[in-house]
């Protein structure tokens, strides 16, 4: 994922909350959502887009709302990084980039806790920034590889690093004055299993309804992915969005088409960008065909996941997605952008999606029970 650099201040003062939507789309059905945060000077917005998912999940399924540690899980992927890059020489991806099945997986494995237990920030600190992070751990893996044998306690150190830039994790925590453990709080409070969410993506270099491990650089775990053709990629959404679930986007956002500033992602047609970017501009044809081209052209590449909570239309029929950003209250949506159903079909990488939602036809011919 693609760093982004901002100062923005995220002051949350009431928890469920709605976006600011355009008065020039229509919602059709939004899904409840916390409100938005600011990942800041950091890559993390896989652990953002993915928390957002589950907080919006266990509305939706009745379990309460939950305002989630975006960093403990951060810090526990750090740590799967840095066994994974170590034990392959160096010949591995570190980063902070990330994918939203690192989010489940650390759940299902590490457990999860309240953002009150654990922000990593450290005191006084009142925004995300991991450049001198990453680099401090990157540098440290580095060294490591230059001896011979690697040191057994080396871990040690690595979490002294991690607990230097993000302050020390609690084994415990009270919650509604009943302590937990970070695996007791996911189990028993959130009632988290890794086995309800399912990872989708679309592309034809791969069969159809067969899983396939995803060709992008952050997916250092090598996880694997339901394969669909576009159109039931593309109403697999709307269906989850239809019942009142929400799905993790991730996408290419470096182009410019994507404007969050205006609060519009639009695959305008034309070389020239619009004066003005409205709903029912003319937008590029797409289909199965150009999206792999731009995909093995490295043109789409995986930069940013974010989270989708809404489907919407424009005075001409057109349909959007409502998605909810990581880089704080910004544009005129107020942290949300409005995405063309063109936009979403040529850039999109990945989801991740409630199985709840999947529609029991495809459940069956992907073999999910």
């Amino acid at each position: 994922m693609k760093i982004r650099l901002t100062l923005a201040v995220l002051v949350c003062v009431s928890f469920t909350v709605s976006a600011q939507l355009s008065s020039d789309l229509t919602v059709v059905k939004q899904s409840e959502a916390t409100p938005v945060k600011n990942q800041a000077n950091t890559g993390t917005c896989w652990s953002f887009s993915t928390t957002s998912l589950i907080e919006s999940t266990t509305m939706k399924d009745g379990k309460g709302e939950f305002d989630l540690s975006e960093m403990y899980t951060v810090r526990a992927v750090y740590t799967e990084k840095a066994k994974n890059y170590i034990l392959r020489q160096g010949s591995a991806q570190f980063g902070p980039g990330g994918l939203g099945h690192d989010v489940i997986r650390s759940i299902e494995n590490y457990g999860a806790m309240p953002e009150g237990a654990y922000s990593g920030l450290l005191l006084g600190v009142k925004n995300h920034d991991h450049l001198k992070l990453d680099a401090q751990l990157k540098n440290y893996l580095d060294s490591l590889l230059k001896k011979r044998p690697v040191p057994a306690d080396w871990m040690v150190g690595f979490q002294g690093i991690l607990d230097e830039h993000l302050g020390k994790a609690p084994e415990t925590f009270v919650y509604k004055e009943k302590t937990y453990t970070p695996q007791t709080f996911a189990k028993e409070v959130l009632k988290f299993k890794a086995e309800d969410y399912v990872a989708i993506t679309s592309f034809s270099h791969h069969p159809f309804y067969q899983p396939f491990i995803l060709e992008v650089p952050d997916n250092f775990l090598n996880g694997s992915y339901y394969n669909l053709p576009l159109n039931e990629m593309i109403a697999l959404t709307e269906r989850a969005v239809q019942s009142g679930y929400s799905v993790m986007w991730d996408a290419d956002v470096s182009n410019r088409y994507f404007n969050q500033n205006a609060g519009y992602a639009i695959q305008w047609e034309g070389s020239e960008r619009p004066k003005e970017l409205t709903p029912d501009l003319p937008e590029t044809a797409f289909d199965q065909t150009n999206r792999q081209q731009l995909f093995e052209s490295l043109v789409t590449q995986d930069d940013h996941l974010m989270h989708l909570v809404g489907v919407e239309k424009s005075a001409k029929g057109k349909k959007f997605f409502l998605v909810k950003n990581s880089w704080g209250e910004i544009g005129p949506f107020k942290g949300y952008i409005n995405v063309s159903e063109a936009y979403f079909a040529l850039n999109t990488i990945s989801l991740v999606v409630p199985k709840a939602a999947l529609d029991p036809k495809l459940k069956s011919k992907l073999g999910i029970k």
